[in-house]
C-alpha cells in the first residue's frame, strides 16, 4: 500500500480547473488497488473538499499547504498563526498596497474592496506597460473569486479574525516589485514559513507548516513508511513533499528548477499527466 499525495492546480486540475475524467479514473484504480491517494493543496480546506465532492472523489486533505489536514471525517491536524503575527503580517500588506486573504477552517475572508484593489492594481500596471498581460491577469482574478467558502468582511484587519485561527495568509500582486519586497522582508522573519505557487503569489503559514512535513504525518498515521509515499506537483510549494516522498513526480508543465528535484516526470495537467504518471510509474510496477 502507498500514500500518494496529489496537488491541484497545475496538477490534478486542467486548465479549465476541474478534474478530468482520465485522472479520476485513475485516483478511483488507485484506491481499488489498496492505495491511498490524498491532496495536498495550497488551497483552503472547504476550496478542496468541494472540487473532490464535484467528482465525486473521497480522498483525505491536506490543504494550506499543508497547515490543515482532513481525513476520516475529522480534523486530524491543524498549526495556525498567532493573533499577533497575523496582525502585524496584514499591516505589512497593506502598506504595500497587497491583495490578502484569510484562510480559516470555515471560510476564505477576503476584504470587500479586494476586487477593486486588484481591478486597480491591473489599470495602474498596463497604463505603465504595454504589454502586461491584462486579459490574462484579469482571469486570473476571476480564479481567485472563483474559490468555493469566501467570505466577504469589510475590514480584514479586524482582531477578531486574526484570533479565529488563521492557518494561511495569502498574498496576490501582479507587480513583481512589490511582491518581491515582501518576501525580502518576510524572509527574515522566523515565525513562519513562506512559499508560492506562482510569481503572483506569496503563501505565509506556520513555521512548522509544509506539504513535506503533512506528508510525512500523514504517513506515520496511516503506518506507511517513508518509501512508499509519492508525490506528484509542478511548483515551488511541491519541493517539500518531493523531498519527504519516496517517489516524486514533476508535470511536464512544471519549471525547469522543479523537475531537477524529481524521481520522474510525466505529461502535462492538460494533458491529463497525473493519470499517465501513476499509470506509468506506480501502478502497474
Amino acid at each position: 500500500m502507498k500514500l500518494i499525495a496529489i496537488d491541484l492546480d497545475g496538477t490534478l486540475l486542467s486548465e479549465n480547473g476541474t478534474i478530468s475524467q482520465t485522472n479520476r479514473e485513475a485516483i478511483v484504480e488507485a484506491q481499488r488497488l489498496g492505495h491511498i491517494v490524498a491532496i495536498c493543496t495550497g488551497r483552503a480546506l472547504q476550496d478542496a473538499q468541494h472540487i473532490l465532492q464535484q467528482s465525486g472523489l473521497d480522498c483525505p486533505i491536506m490543504a494550506g499547504n499543508g497547515a490543515v489536514t482532513f481525513h476520516g471525517g475529522k480534523l486530524i491536524e491543524k498549526k495556525t498563526l498567532p493573533a499577533d503575527v497575523v496582525s502585524e503580517i496584514l499591516t505589512m500588506l497593506f502598506q504595500e498596497d497587497i491583495y490578502a486573504e484569510l484562510y480559516t477552517n470555515e471560510h476564505i475572508v477576503i476584504q470587500q474592496d479586494g476586487k477593486a484593489q486588484l481591478r486597480d492594481e491591473i489599470g495602474k500596471l498596463a497604463e505603465r506597460d504595454d504589454s502586461f498581460p491584462r486579459e490574462w491577469a484579469l482571469e486570473q482574478c476571476n480564479i481567485q473569486f472563483a474559490q468555493y467558502g469566501i467570505q466577504w468582511v469589510a475590514e480584514i484587519r479586524d482582531k477578531q479574525l486574526a484570533d479565529s485561527g488563521i492557518y494561511k495568509i495569502f498574498a496576490f500582486s501582479f507587480d513583481r516589485r512589490k511582491l518581491q519586497t515582501m518576501r525580502q522582508k518576510l524572509e527574515e522573519r522566523t515565525d513562519i514559513s513562506l512559499t508560492t505557487s506562482g510569481w503572483t503569489k506569496l503563501e505565509i503559514a506556520h513555521p512548522a507548516a509544509s506539504k513535506g512535513n503533512a506528508l510525512v504525518h500523514l504517513a506515520r498515521l496511516l503506518h506507511i513508511s517513508p518509501a512508499e509515499t509519492v508525490a506528484i506537483g509542478d511548483n515551488y510549494n511541491d519541493l517539500s513533499m518531493f523531498q519527504a516522498a519516496g517517489t516524486s513526480i514533476a508535470m511536464g508543465n512544471a519549471a525547469a528548477e522543479i523537475k531537477q528535484h524529481c524521481t520522474y516526470t510525466t505529461l502535462s495537467c492538460g494533458e491529463d499527466g497525473v493519470a499517465y504518471g501513476l499509470r506509468k510509474y506506480i501502478l502497474n510496477k
